[in-house]
């Protein structure tokens, strides 16, 4: 094992500078990598991903040969990113790397194609052979088949909305897995609205706007989970939607999920919003009850398990939410079964997962009422508490008040307390507010980070029942 670390660090750098040559040292190690040296491996930190791929493709061999000839004996050579490290670069370090690429353009394509291609070695567990359709996810399982048959045909975008826990995000792993599967040549990327964030303001801040645009403007497939992240973030929105420009303009595909339809996401700029409705968008309801018990059938398959069929009914009839809890629910009988060493039955399925079950009727509730308010305005449902009475959280509470009203059996101070009126006259006026400007046919109008909104009211309000309608039909259903 190298004893001096000073020592070996400067000859393993004096060894790649010489075989990279001056200028390209500097370029992309000066300041940029940092080694160390382990027992049977050499672990190579960058500060980001873009100059780890380059590092990694182009000098992996370079410095895997002088690590050898340092330490006497062949070592693994390992890339890892630190973004800790972005404060030892100069200020003109990441211009000097773009600057270097963009002084051969054919490199740039290149490179950066190269690069989009990174997220086809992304472990995505889930694919489409594992996803259980039935009506409720029959049209969204329909588009996503499309998408991976022919990425940037009709259904471009496709934007898949639905509650949590109902497979959205299963389904935007399994488009991935289908495109690396059936055209292997294509570059995709798959993140979240929060790692698309944060990359981006990341780059920002270590001036690598370049690079994070070839990064995700290069791209044949664009996958991003959980867009309504980019609610109130207006530079995030603004960079997202020339991202989208650049990659739709060449005909390619982009993929995109949210807990709620586009025009329900709150503070998303208009620009956005239509360039996604022009899309494919589709909708995931809670499953039936027959997809529940063929979605419990099948994962106990994969757990190599048996579980009775009067379990499954049982599983599939008190959890009604969504799969996350459906499968949970699996989950926890069987694992008090393997270690109690007792059979599956449904008196350790009543046993086991009494306190989890939900034994009210499928209803409407103040919460539900509270969050899909809440996500349309771009608020929390906190701010519906508040005192503040800003024009956009007065308009939210008020048609909050009013919904409940309309939606559920509760009195005027039972939703009052709960929306945190000591008066519940502070509801009524609310109720017969809503009420009087939708019998005017009024336009409801609002302030967000992005700008002014406005919408008719009715088709608000309508929009807004839709949202928790769909939910309370499928268990009905059920």
């Amino acid at each position: 094992m190298i004893v001096c670390a000073q020592d070996w660090r400067a000859q393993l750098e004096a060894r790649i500078s010489e075989q990279v040559g001056p200028q390209r040292f500097n370029v992309w190690f000066k300041n940029v990598a940092q080694f160390e040296f382990t027992e049977a491996a050499l672990r190579v930190s960058v500060a980001n991903q873009f100059v780890g791929d380059w590092v990694e493709r182009h000098f992996r061999d370079v410095i895997a040969k002088a690590a050898e000839d340092i330490a006497g004996r062949p070592l693994e050579v390992a890339f890892s990113t630190d973004p800790n490290l972005a404060g030892r670069l100069g200020r003109k370090q990441p211009d000097r790397q773009v600057a270097y690429l963009a002084g051969n353009p054919e490199r740039v394509a290149r490179e950066h194609r190269r690069s989009g291609s990174l997220p086809t070695v992304q472990t995505l567990r889930l694919t489409m052979e594992d996803f259980v359709t039935g009506q409720s996810n029959r049209i969204a399982h329909a588009a996503a088949t499309a998408v991976i048959e022919a990425p940037g045909g009709p259904y471009n975008p496709l934007f898949i909305h639905g509650g949590c826990g109902l497979g959205k995000t299963h389904l935007l792993q399994a488009i991935c897995n289908g495109i690396r599967q059936r055209h292997a040549a294509h570059r995709w990327r798959y993140v979240t609205g929060e790692e698309f964030t944060n990359d981006y303001v990341y780059s920002v801040k270590a001036r690598e706007q370049d690079a994070f645009r070839q990064r995700y403007r290069h791209l044949d497939v664009l996958v991003i989970d959980d867009v309504h992240f980019f609610a109130n973030k207006r530079a995030t929105q603004e960079e997202f939607l020339h991202t989208f420009n650049a990659i739709a303009s060449c005909g390619k595909q982009v993929v995109l999920s949210s807990d709620a339809q586009p025009k329900m996401i709150g503070h998303l700029s208009d620009h956005i919003v239509s360039r996604l409705l022009a899309g494919m968008v589709v909708r995931i309801d809670s499953p039936d009850l027959e997809l529940r018990r063929e979605i419990l059938r099948q994962r106990a398959a994969r757990l190599k398990v048996r579980i009775p069929e009067s379990v499954i009914q049982y599983i599939a009839e008190n959890f009604l939410a969504n799969i996350r809890e459906l499968e949970g629910g699996l989950l926890r009988i069987v694992a008090d079964a393997e270690m109690t060493g007792s059979a599956v039955t449904l008196v350790l399925a009543q046993r086991v997962v009494r306190e989890l079950v939900r034994h009210t009727a499928p209803v409407i509730r103040l919460a539900d009422i509270e969050s899909t308010v809440a996500i349309f305005f771009g608020l929390s449902p906190t701010d519906l508490h508040t005192t503040r009475k800003t024009r956009t959280i007065a308009l939210a509470r008020g048609i909050a008040m009013y919904l409940a009203r309309k939606h559920t059996d509760m009195s005027y101070p039972e939703i009052g307390r709960f929306m945190g009126r000591k008066n519940h006259t502070t509801v009524l006026l609310a109720q017969r507010r809503i009420s009087q400007s939708l019998q005017r046919n009024e336009t409801a109008r609002w302030v967000t980070p992005v700008g002014q909104k406005e919408l008719n009211l009715a088709i608000l309000i309508q929009d807004l029942e839709e949202q928790l309608g769909h939910a309370r039909q499928r268990e009905n259903v059920a």
